[in-house]
């Protein structure tokens, strides 16, 4: 596939998914979400493969449907 123009980062569904991911990562310590000791290894292994399942997902997509490169 060639990709045709550019568009600006604002677009680009790859750094909206990235970025969504990050704010939701900082939003559940800011409500308050606590973990003890014993759940924080479970917790970053699960947080880890269903965070990286999904935004490789959504980083897939957006390259198949990219028509224009990112300046």
């Amino acid at each position: 596939m060639t990709l045709q123009g550019s568009k600006s980062k604002k677009s680009s569904l790859t750094i909206w998914a990235g970025a969504l991911g990050a704010l939701v990562g900082i939003g559940g310590g800011a409500l308050g979400l606590t973990v003890t000791e014993a759940d924080v290894s479970e917790l970053v292994g699960a947080g880890a493969a269903i965070f990286a399942g999904v935004g490789g997902v959504i980083a897939v997509i957006g390259r198949i449907r990219a028509t224009k490169t990112v300046r």
